[in-house]
């Protein structure tokens, strides 16, 4: 059954390539192929200001460089999130964007007291595609993959996205071409079926 997706490339820097962008490049070709209607975001290539306060994020307008992003998820089925792990994190501007287009009215609507009575993006699933310099074993297991956990719970489950799956590669900078490939053609199968 063919799927709209939207891939969302969380990756800061815009001056050259990465991983990341291979993996979403190979998610997209099996995409692609598995007929699924795709659309793309690179987030970093979007101008916009970090939110500063409760007030801005309930009562300010979002900034006009992310509508067409808030249309592209709502028109979304399945969101695929690619972004390195930055101290323990994803990147800064990948969190703003997040903050900026998860506000109230679009990401839940609420009802009288209760801000947040209900999600506003249920019936999406996402993938989360994590890479790391840290074998991803360590961690998954001795961090317990705490902000991955972090950005499941608290962000995407908040506002109503389930399933949500998991990638996590760790070691990039010391893969070799044989296991870059191999998890190049991991993820070309990841979307060939829209998982």
């Amino acid at each position: 059954m063919e799927k709209r997706i939207l891939l969302l490339q969380g990756h800061p820097d815009t001056t050259e390539r990465h991983f990341g962008h291979e993996l979403a490049d190979a998610y997209a070709a099996g995409a692609g192929k598995g007929g699924h209607a795709v659309r793309r975001i690179e987030v970093a290539a979007l101008d916009f200001p970090l939110l500063r306060s409760e007030r801005e994020w309930e009562q300010g307008l979002l900034p006009p460089s992310l509508r067409e992003a808030q249309q592209a998820i709502k028109w979304a089925e399945h969101l695929v999130l690619f972004f390195p792990l930055w101290l323990g994190d994803m990147p800064a501007i990948f969190k703003g964007f997040l903050e900026q287009v998860a506000r109230p009215g679009f990401a839940f609507t609420g009802e009288g007291n209760n801000p947040f009575l209900r999600k506003g993006l249920t019936g999406r699933s996402a993938r989360l595609v994590v890479t790391m310099g840290m074998p991803a074993l360590i961690y998954r297991w001795y961090f317990r993959a705490h902000s991955v956990k972090s950005l499941e719970r608290n962000i995407l489950g908040f506002v109503g996205i389930a399933p949500i799956h998991e990638t996590l590669i760790g070691g990039v900078g010391n893969l070799s071409q044989e296991d870059g490939e191999a998890w190049l053609v991991k993820l070309e199968a990841l979307g060939r079926k829209g998982a």
